[in-house]
């Protein structure tokens, strides 16, 4: 079978979809061996996965670029005459037009966060979804969500069949369940982490609920705060003006690292005490399960995904209750036997996401689709 994947987002400065389709088409690529897994827009080997800039080069990217853009105007037949090279043809979030007279068009199913909390994103963002939403996702044979919540949503919003929706899960990277005590004190050393510490991965914009999450540590008891840091570890994206400023001038105890390159994110990962991850909404969570997979002790979120994804193996709490967040943290502050509890119980649970699992399942819905 021929497949072509919309790899679009790794020529942008993102994060989770990103991640997503990189290590997902590398996962493909490994598990297919009767299979040919092509990208669009047709670059080559991809490099090393970086949020800041293309995981392609420079050259690579602009001309990938083009083609996106190009393939993007409306009645501009251009990919059907790709789509001819290929069985399926996977979407993922980026590309508005894609191919559906010549292959089979599936789709991936990521949050609905753009239709449930429009507010706590850009007008942009919104707008690119939305369309995604009612030019790809509807239009799909048949589509992948990344959890049970995002297939709920979709059903319920967009009216898809449920039928038509097959949840499989992400993967983690295998250098989570596999960083040891060196790599986390190389990280240390590099960052300057002296204390423990409370940790928060991921895009600071107002769904992850950062501010909140501060006001928890600044509530916790003087001891705790004393001997504990709380470190933030992500990029700047639609955040409010408040919230940039307690991150650059922030309070005694809170380091903000800024974007923390892929390559370091196991060892800070497994150097923390505790993962704090109070997300609003999330449909999956994969720095949770990064946590989780380095047998970090977690605390997240009991809605959306991320309470399916954790089960009872983190402590979960209302994210929009900023006493219990603090409790939490306390909590596992102050109890080494039950950190090595739920961080025992989460790297378990986090062996049920592996990409090779993914892969093989993700190539088992391609193949269905064609006998179909």
């Amino acid at each position: 079978m021929r497949i072509m994947l919309d790899v679009t987002s790794l020529l942008l400065r993102s994060a989770g979809i990103k991640t997503y389709m990189y290590h997902w088409s590398r996962s493909l690529q490994r598990a297919a061996t009767t299979d040919s897994i092509r990208l669009f827009p047709f670059f080559g080997k991809v490099k090393d996965l970086d949020h800041e800039h293309s995981s392609v080069g420079i050259d690579r990217a602009s001309l990938g670029w083009l083609a996106v853009h190009f393939s993007n105007i409306r009645w501009n037949p251009i990919l059907e005459f790709a789509g001819c090279a290929a069985d399926v043809f996977h979407a993922s979030q980026h590309l508005a037009n894609p191919p559906y007279l010549s292959t089979q068009l599936t789709a991936t199913i990521f949050d609905m966060t753009c239709w449930l909390m429009p507010e706590l994103h850009s007008w942009a963002n919104v707008a690119a979804t939305r369309r995604y939403g009612e030019n790809v996702l509807r239009r799909a044979a048949s589509c992948i969500a990344i959890s049970e919540q995002s297939k709920m949503d979709a059903v319920e919003i967009l009216k898809l069949p449920a039928d038509r929706i097959h949840v499989i899960y992400p993967g983690v990277a295998g250098e989570f369940f596999l960083v040891d005590q060196a790599a986390s004190q190389a990280v240390a050393r590099r960052y300057k982490l002296i204390k423990p510490y409370f940790l928060y991965v991921g895009m600071i914009e107002p769904r992850k609920n950062v501010d909140r999450m501060l006001n928890a540590y600044r509530s916790l008891c003087e001891p705790v705060r004393k001997e504990y840091e709380m470190v933030i570890a992500g990029p700047l994206g639609w955040c409010s003006e408040t919230t940039r400023d307690r991150l650059r001038s922030p309070d005694p105890g809170i380091r903000y690292l800024g974007y923390v390159p892929e390559v370091d994110l196991p060892g800070l990962t497994a150097g923390a005490r505790a993962f704090v991850f109070p997300s609003l909404y999330e449909g999956f969570g994969l720095p949770l399960v990064q946590a989780m997979a380095c047998g970090v002790p977690a605390i997240t979120s009991r809605g959306s995904s991320l309470g399916e994804v954790a089960g009872d193996n983190a402590i979960l709490v209302d994210p929009r209750d900023t006493d219990a967040i603090t409790a939490a943290m306390q909590q596992l502050a102050m109890s080494p036997s039950l950190r090595e509890d739920y961080g025992q119980r989460g790297r378990v649970r986090a062996e049920s996401f592996r990409w090779e699992r993914n892969a093989r399942q993700s190539l088992e819905f391609f193949h269905r689709l064609a006998s179909s």
